[in-house]
């Protein structure tokens, strides 16, 4: 899948993708809603931004980002990934 950004139709990429005999994917350009990452990023966000007293050093942040990260209930991912046939 590809969102027809020029890199994604680079003669090597097309080559490689036809040696392997991928087909590619019809895809919207810029369609975030159908990227289950960016879906993801967008929680981990939230849940940063919510976090009092908020992070300041990067150390901080990041153990924040981690502890967040693990903490994103396994059932909101499932719930994400049945839901991307309807977008």
């Amino acid at each position: 899948m590809d969102d027809k950004a020029r890199p994604h139709h680079a003669n090597i990429v097309d080559e490689c993708l036809q040696s392997e005999d991928i087909t590619r994917m019809d895809w919207p350009a810029y369609s975030p809603d159908l990227n289950p990452i960016d879906r993801m990023w967008d929680i981990l966000g939230r849940r940063i931004a919510a976090r009092q007293p908020p992070s300041t050093y990067l150390p901080e942040l990041r153990r924040a980002l981690l502890n967040e990260w693990c903490n994103i209930p396994q059932d909101l991912i499932d719930n994400l990934i049945l839901s991307m046939p309807r977008r």
